[in-house]
């Protein structure tokens, strides 16, 4: 069994993004699955992008927001909603809602997203 406290669960920001690392390299030996919860404040968005070896299945569970796709396309996304991107599927969200959007991601093999962040807390 692995616990990991409050304490080892850190965060990476981007404006008006938090991701917390609840399960990751960095505070868990599981090589098969990184957890994240990520809070985005109304606006806030996170520009499309891919992971070449990874899938992503993201819950959302607090809020209303676009999901950014290839080819310029969106598509609501909002609490109580789970998607799944495959290796290599483009994706972003923009929290285009009146309050903070909240998505738990799991992604699988593991990633490390510090690359993604500005700040490390």
């Amino acid at each position: 069994m692995e616990f990991i406290e409050k304490k080892d669960i850190k965060e990476l920001a981007n404006p008006g993004v938090v991701s917390r690392q609840l399960l990751n390299p960095e505070n868990s030996s599981s090589q098969r699955v990184t957890i994240t919860e990520v809070h985005l404040e109304a606006g806030a968005s996170q520009p499309r992008h891919t992971h070449d070896a990874s899938e992503q299945i993201w819950y959302a569970t607090q809020g209303t927001g676009k999901l950014l796709l290839a080819d310029d396309q969106e598509k609501e996304f909002k609490a109580g909603d789970v998607v799944r991107f495959a290796d290599g599927d483009v994706h972003g969200l923009l929290n285009d809602g009146e309050g903070e959007f909240v998505y738990v991601s799991v992604t699988a093999p593991p990633i490390h997203f510090g690359y993604a962040y500005q700040e490390k807390r």
